[in-house]
């Protein structure tokens, strides 16, 4: 069936919760009218207010709730609004939750989900802006996810459900309205990315968002016969190490879009694990395309510069294969932004 990505989180919460009592969804303004983007939209109804709650503004006391529920049995999605004040329990996340199994030799399990919106709109400045995938996936015991399709947010969600270890789920706010086909009975297992677009010329490695422009940028290029192949990460840990290092070993080039700062950031380490994999294939350096090493600026001016775009991957291949800039007047770029309505 078609469905939006708000429409595919909140069924896959649905489905977990309808065939396992243990599952519940809680966090700030998780049963609001607004139903985080409607990303929780009918589950109270459904479920009642005991397994579909809010709670006080104190992420690091609601994210040990969620640790203390999961040692007890319990399969708590703990949703929190904006990434950005998950730093807020990163004693519980970096301390606590993720060494847990460790620590126990295995004989503690964490089912826990901690779900996290991410991107841009509105201006939403330094506070509201950051994305922060790879100081989570940085720290050992801890998975990590970015859906970016209506497919992978039911899917991988349902996994992050069913996996015993805590799994941070990272969505895009303009994803939400994105529509694709749902196909339930699909199941795809944490750790493997997708191929979006097969090519044999240079290979675009993406996060979150970056998956959607590229696959602009990849048809933009197309126009002049480049065949660029696009991966989704989906899932920066664990990481798909054999698909990226398969297909840059058949292109010989790469170039990796992320949906963060690139200093110090996760398109580092994929360009270190394809330097490392297919040195004596590559036929360039790895470019790297991602925000501007600063505050995000509230501006919208300043806000294109600060965010990529699929001008910036374009720009990047044509880098990275040695080519003329191609005229990019008669294409609409930044056209997502017309759509967003607003953060509710």
């Amino acid at each position: 069936m078609m469905m939006q990505y708000r429409e595919a989180l909140a069924h896959a919460q649905a489905d977990a919760m309808a065939e396992d009592p243990n599952v519940f969804v809680f966090g700030l303004d998780v049963p609001d009218f607004k139903s985080i983007f409607g990303s929780t939209k009918g589950l109270l109804e459904k479920f009642g207010p005991q397994r579909v709650f809010g709670t006080p503004l104190s992420e690091d006391a609601m994210t040990g709730v969620a640790l203390g529920a999961a040692l007890t049995g319990l399969r708590p999605i703990h949703v929190h609004i904006r990434v950005d004040f998950l730093l807020l329990g990163m004693n519980q996340i970096a301390n606590m939750i993720s060494t847990m199994r460790y620590m126990s030799g295995g004989k503690l399990k964490v089912p826990l989900v901690l779900r996290a919106v991410v991107g841009r709109g509105w201006g939403q400045g330094p506070q509201h802006s950051k994305t922060l995938h790879s100081f989570f996936a940085h720290i050992p015991g801890l998975k990590v996810v970015m859906p970016s399709s209506a497919q992978d947010a039911y899917s991988l969600l349902r996994s992050a459900i069913a996996d015993d270890n805590p799994v941070i789920c990272i969505e895009h706010r303009w994803m939400y309205d994105v529509v694709g086909p749902v196909d339930k009975s699909v199941k795809i297992p944490l750790g493997k990315a997708s191929v979006l677009r097969e090519g044999k010329d240079a290979t675009l490695l993406t996060t979150s968002w970056m998956a959607i422009e590229a696959m602009q940028a990849a048809d933009i290029l197309a126009r002049s016969g480049v065949q660029v192949e696009v991966i989704d990460i989906r899932s920066i840990a664990p990481l798909d190490t054999g698909t990226i290092v398969a297909s840059v070993q058949k292109t010989g080039r790469c170039v990796v879009a992320d949906y963060d700062w690139t200093f110090c950031g996760f398109s580092a380490e994929l360009a270190a694990v394809v330097s490392y994999n297919c040195f004596s294939e590559l036929k360039a350096p790895v470019e790297r395309v991602g925000f501007a090493h600063v505050p995000c600026p509230t501006t919208r001016p300043l806000e294109n510069l600060f965010y990529p775009s699929a001008e910036s991957i374009v720009r990047a291949l044509e880098k990275n294969l040695r080519l003329s800039p191609a005229d990019l007047s008669k294409d609409t770029l930044y056209s997502y932004e017309n759509k967003f309505k607003g953060p509710f």
